[in-house]
């Protein structure tokens, strides 16, 4: 019995020091990439690179304007095609669907979720590039907006499941209808999780580029408009770091930590709104 005893202690210990040694390699990797990232990419970061264009092939400095430019063209086109589609669809997975339609549309959004980026840019490609015989922003807006889908439909859904039924139940007892008590009551209610929600999916796709590789192309210029091909972070790191030229390399570096900066800081603050919990309306 003592022999037993001392196993199962042995045994809770052992999985207890393991646990620790895999979540202090976690942090050591995520630790590592920054570091790494900073080493290279720190030095090649200066005013030149958010404020000029890419300097002529084969010749050293210029920046990479163009490409936060057109990257944020690209997350505010995904954001306005993503984000209603995946707002509405919360709402009516949370407050009015239930049984087989329910499930179909969950099971729905997380096959799309786990849809390689690839694919999803050869769709975007056959839809929106093939047809019109042009690449373009409009394109590349499409194809990280259908990545945004289901990342926000499945976290706002579970931020409005969240929401205390006494709410909704008070709100009907005073008269008000389904539609009012979901704008006034519930929505607000969870304001903080959906806008978490719509952060992390922004941050989902701030990085991705095979998707651009596909619709948007690229462009060592400023796109004008938004039915031209135009320049993105994550195209210019993937030209750049395959080139042959050390000045694109170190340029690449300073790209990939501007990019990985601004990931951290989206997720830093969908934490600190998240944490606040619950927006309870106030009579």
């Amino acid at each position: 019995m003592n022999s037993r005893l001392r196993w199962r202690k042995f045994v809770s210990g052992f999985m207890l020091s393991m646990t620790g040694v895999c979540a202090l390699i976690s942090v050591s990797v995520l630790f590592f990439i920054l570091g790494y990232l900073v080493y290279h990419g720190g030095t090649s970061i200066s005013w030149n690179f958010f404020t000029k264009l890419p300097a002529p092939v084969g010749e050293t400095g210029g920046g990479m304007a163009n490409a936060i430019l057109g990257s944020a063209k690209l997350l505010l086109l995904a954001s306005l095609f993503g984000v209603p589609i995946g707002f509405f669809g919360a709402i009516y997975l949370a407050e009015f669907s239930a049984g087989t339609t329910a499930f179909v549309i969950r099971y729905a959004a997380d096959l799309l979720n786990g849809v390689p980026s690839v694919v999803i840019g050869i769709f975007a490609y056959s839809l929106a590039v093939h047809p019109f015989k042009q690449y373009s922003t409009l394109a590349g807006g499409f194809a990280l907006g259908l990545m945004m889908i289901p990342i926000t439909l499945r976290s706002t859904e579970q931020f409005l499941r969240g929401v205390p039924n006494a709410l909704r139940e008070a709100a009907m007892a005073l008269g008000a209808s389904k539609w009012k008590t979901i704008v006034t009551v519930i929505v607000p209610a969870a304001y903080r999780g959906i806008l978490t929600a719509v952060l992390l999916a922004f941050a989902r796709v701030a990085g991705e580029t095979a998707p651009l590789l596909f619709t948007t192309l690229g462009n060592q210029f400023w796109s004008r408009g938004w039915v031209q091909p135009t320049a993105s972070l994550p195209v210019m790191i993937y030209t750049y770091a395959l080139g042959p030229y050390e000045d694109w390399h170190r340029q690449a570096w300073a790209a990939g930590l501007v990019l990985l900066g601004l990931i951290l800081v989206i997720n830093i603050v969908a934490r600190a709104i998240l944490s606040r919990g619950i927006a309870v309306p106030r009579s």
